[in-house]
């Protein structure tokens, strides 16, 4: 390699790095700027205005849409933010090898406590989809297509392991996800009761509907024993 090509290669490198740097700050940047809509959704409602997310951020609006050409475009961050959110939480209780009843729970929970703790921030997307039209543009809807299928692939695999058909993994995944959700909106618009009531409840109802199926094919599951990961073998429901 000869002096030239030598220069060459250092001032590529340089650039790369000057490259790296810039697209570093400027998601560090970006996730700043999430969080301080975090907070104005917290503090002021669904409604996001533009200039209050800057002032919390501490900057001007220009600045801002530096970063975010609209509000569409934040609104799209923060669907992200609530995906990531949502799945770090859910995921693991639903892939659990805790007692049966108590992974139900800890799942419900999990999908309750997120809502719970960001309230507007779901209102603020379930409105902008009503809005756009469009399922693929949707966090919330997208969110919800996940999770159903994630629990239809946990239900498929028990159906599987007792020895039962599968096909009825998905409606029963779909069911369940789309029960949880309107009661999670139904909670949030009335909080007639507790978090902790409305996710007993919910439990309770997934909990008989899983044990009465099962026991139609006579096979008895423990609410305190977890799910076996085996093929179980069928006995007779002695009550």
């Amino acid at each position: 390699m000869n002096a030239m090509d030598g220069s060459v290669k250092r001032g590529a490198e340089a650039q790369d790095a000057r490259r790296d740097r810039w697209s570093a700050h400027r998601a560090q940047r970006r996730e700043e700027f999430v969080a301080a809509a975090l907070r104005v959704l917290a503090a002021q409602g669904p409604e996001l205005p533009m200039d209050a997310v800057a002032a919390e951020a501490g900057v001007t609006k220009p600045v801002l849409y530096r970063y975010f050409a609209d509000k569409a475009a934040l609104v799209e961050a923060l669907g992200d933010f609530s995906s990531a959110l949502l799945l770090d939480r859910l995921l693991p209780a639903i892939g659990s090898d805790s007692a049966a009843l108590a992974r139900i729970r800890d799942a419900v929970d999990a999908y309750f406590a997120v809502i719970d703790e960001h309230p507007n921030l779901y209102w603020l997307l379930a409105r902008q989809a009503a809005g756009n039209g469009s399922p693929d543009a949707d966090p919330v809807h997208r969110n919800k297509e996940f999770i159903a299928n994630s629990l239809s692939a946990v239900i498929g695999d028990y159906l599987r392991a007792y020895g039962l058909d599968s096909g009825a993994a998905e409606p029963w995944g779909y069911g369940l996800t789309g029960m949880v959700q309107s009661t999670g909106e139904w909670w949030m618009s009335r909080r007639s009761m507790s978090r902790a009531n409305v996710v007993e409840y919910l439990t309770k109802l997934i909990w008989a509907a899983m044990k009465g199926v099962l026991a139609e094919s006579g096979i008895v599951i423990e609410p305190d024993q977890p799910l076996p990961k085996g093929r179980p073998s069928a006995r007779p429901d002695p009550g």
